[in-house]
């Protein structure tokens, strides 16, 4: 679903959504890719140059065995990004790279956002690509919209999205007792 939006320097704008496990590559000016992050990392990449870029959702920063052809697995979501932007023209030695994502979501899987963001960071200077700005990390979920013809990104934190640790539950309710006299019982 595709929905328009006025961005401060006065264009307009399509969005189109990148869903987790997903990716998206444009070169047209009027396309705004758009996702929601929690743990999960979006690196965006483009080329000034060519006036071309793409942005990933990956889950998790490294595959279980066996699956690392699954788009939701870091290495796989930025290899496809890559070759798909270099496919369409972008130059490797031009390209740079905004990350965001890698929040600490929930008590249970507290590691998961810090590896993935930990991942991206590392595969893109391992491949030389300039990371020109980064929000990751901390404990709230957030939307990133991104024009991929000018690498211009917007980033909004979407308070009150951790969830709590989890705690013991709560003590079993004692079972009610019929009162002798047959009438309701109140808990």
């Amino acid at each position: 679903m595709q929905q328009y939006q006025n961005w401060p320097d006065g264009f307009r704008t399509r969005t189109l959504p990148v869903i987790r496990g997903e990716f998206q590559v444009s070169t047209d000016p009027e396309i705004v890719l758009s996702t929601v992050l929690g743990s999960c990392v979006s690196v965006c990449l483009y080329d000034p140059t060519c006036k071309i870029g793409g942005m990933n959702h990956y889950l998790l920063a490294d595959a279980a065995e066996g699956e690392a052809a699954n788009l939701k697995y870091g290495a796989n979501a930025m290899e496809l990004l890559i070759n798909r932007l270099l496919r369409q023209g972008a130059s490797r030695t031009h390209m740079q790279a905004k990350v965001f994502g890698g929040s600490r979501m929930s008590g249970r899987f507290a590691d998961i956002g810090p590896r993935n963001a930990a991942f991206a960071l590392r595969f893109l200077a391992a491949e030389d690509f300039p990371v020109l700005a980064q929000d990751l990390g901390g404990s709230e979920a957030r939307r990133v919209n991104f024009h991929p013809v000018t690498g211009k990104a917007r980033v909004v934190h979407i308070a009150g999205t951790v969830e709590p640790a989890i705690a013991a539950p709560p003590p079993p309710k004692p079972e009610a007792r019929r009162p002798a006299s047959g009438g309701v019982t109140l808990f």
